[in-house]
């Protein structure tokens, strides 16, 4: 690879960043392109496709990924900007957003000494009356739900989840542990959620809270009578994600006793126990009542972090529980693939600041489009199996080797002929054209599923 020129190279690492939607890292963007470069200059040319807007990037220092550039469409009909934060130092990533939005980033990306001290405000919650207000507009809502519709909407709660669970586990799990600064990479994620395997160079607190994600979806996803938004969900969710990393144990799955303050904001939320109870119930209450899983979703990850019923980990509980009505109703699941974590930030400080929601709604929507995409060929893949085959199947094999041993012609009729009794009548149409799928499709190489040799399917073919 010594002869590349370097426009070449460039375009050769656009072409490999883009086979890995769930982003690279430069040691496996190396390794992958065969390039024979110095890390230093890989890191030149890699700044010079983020200038140019071919590329994205996400994370800081050794822990910085790169991603291949999004086109979405959609509701917001914008695609991701990439923007240079105060510093100019590094190039970030962020979301499409609105002119809403923007006023939002813009405010909250103001120094914290310059930005007033705000409480909780009642109003905020009092204002909205669930199925009468919504945060996310009908024609949004009904976007979502084309979007998310997946194979398996007419099936039991919880179905869909199931089928992609192990896909799920590892991105929802990096994903939404990234989101709070875990600098795990997916790949690490994977190795420690399917091997146990613990990544190096990672310490135990970052380890923790990725099994704690495992833990609290398998618990939501296994268990479709407890995937409900309810006070019990929202604290067992709480128990799971905090597990080994509160201060105090005793406040696992607890309503916290004490004030607390939100890093980075100048958000003082509720300090009276009896007053932050209440106001728990209240949410969950108005949450359990909104019938949309969409608004639904939202809404849980708006009130609850502004609430903040626990002394920690109160964003993870949310980004979890918004996904409680997608497993219900059987949607595509909210991953948070690819969400930059300043926007996410900057999002939730409106939210706690503003009581404005444009910015985490641009957030949301961006998010749910891009887990959408992630499972789009998982949901291609999900071909329901043929109950009445696997219901038949030592008969289905029956019936063919028969006709090939008695070398019968493929048609009905002669199917028909050999139908036992024990094909009900009702199934004898179904199993019919079976067999004659079976029987068209017919090789040396698949002949051996029905006890066939070579040469019983030679004869029935002469």
């Amino acid at each position: 690879m010594n002869n590349v020129k370097p426009q070449q190279e460039l375009d050769l690492l656009v072409s490999v960043i883009d086979r890995h939607p769930e982003g690279v890292s430069a040691e496996e963007l190396l390794q992958e392109s065969g390039l024979t470069l110095q890390p230093r200059s890989l890191q030149r040319r890699l700044a010079v496709l983020a200038e140019q807007g071919r590329i994205r990037l996400q994370g800081k220092t050794r822990a910085m990924r790169y991603f291949p550039v999004l086109q979405v469409e959609g509701p917001i009909g914008k695609a991701a900007e990439v923007i240079a934060p105060s510093g100019g130092a590094e190039i970030e990533p962020y979301v499409p957003f609105s002119a809403e939005g923007e006023a939002i980033k813009a405010y909250a990306r103001r120094p914290r000494h310059l930005r007033k001290p705000v409480v909780y405000r009642t109003e905020f919650l009092e204002q909205y009356h669930p199925n009468h207000t919504a945060y996310l507009p009908l024609k949004l809502r009904e976007q979502l739900h084309a979007l998310g519709r997946s194979p398996a909407e007419q099936t039991p709660a919880g179905t869909f989840a199931r089928d992609i669970l192990n896909r799920l586990l590892i991105d929802l799990s990096w994903a939404s542990s990234q989101l709070e600064g875990n600098t795990y990479s997916r790949l690490d994620t994977a190795r420690l959620i399917e091997f146990g395997q613990a990544a190096e160079g990672k310490d135990a607190f970052e380890t923790q809270m990725i099994l704690n994600h495992k833990q609290a979806i398998e618990f939501l996803v296994h268990s479709p009578e407890q995937a409900v938004v309810s006070q019990d969900t929202i604290v067992a969710l709480h128990a799971l994600l905090s597990d080994g990393l509160m201060p105090d144990p005793a406040m696992c799955g607890r309503i916290r006793r004490r004030a607390v303050e939100v890093g980075g904001s100048v958000y003082l939320p509720v300090a009276l126990p009896q007053r932050l109870e209440a106001l728990f119930g209240i949410v969950v209450g108005m949450a359990a009542e909104i019938e949309d899983p969409f608004e639904q979703a939202f809404f849980l990850m708006v009130h609850l972090p502004y609430l903040q019923p626990f002394e920690d980990v109160n964003k993870r509980v949310s980004r979890l529980a918004a996904n409680i009505p997608f497993i219900r109703h059987n949607l595509c699941p909210l991953s948070f693939i690819d969400v930059p974590q300043q926007a996410y930030v900057d999002a939730m400080i409106g939210v706690y600041e503003l009581n404005q929601v444009d910015l985490l709604q641009d957030v949301f929507v961006w998010a749910y489009e891009r887990s959408c995409q992630q499972y789009v060929a998982v949901q291609q893949s999900l071909v329901p199996p043929d109950i009445l085959r696997l219901r038949y199947r030592q008969v289905l094999g029956e019936v063919i080797a028969a006709i090939v041993r008695s070398g019968q012609p493929v048609n009905e009729a002669s199917v028909k002929t050999m139908l036992p009794g024990s094909v009900q009548p009702e199934d004898r149409e179904h199993f019919t054209q079976l067999v004659l799928t079976e029987l068209a499709g017919l090789h040396a190489g698949n002949a051996v599923r029905f006890g066939l040799r070579p040469l019983d399917l030679l004869g029935w073919k002469k």
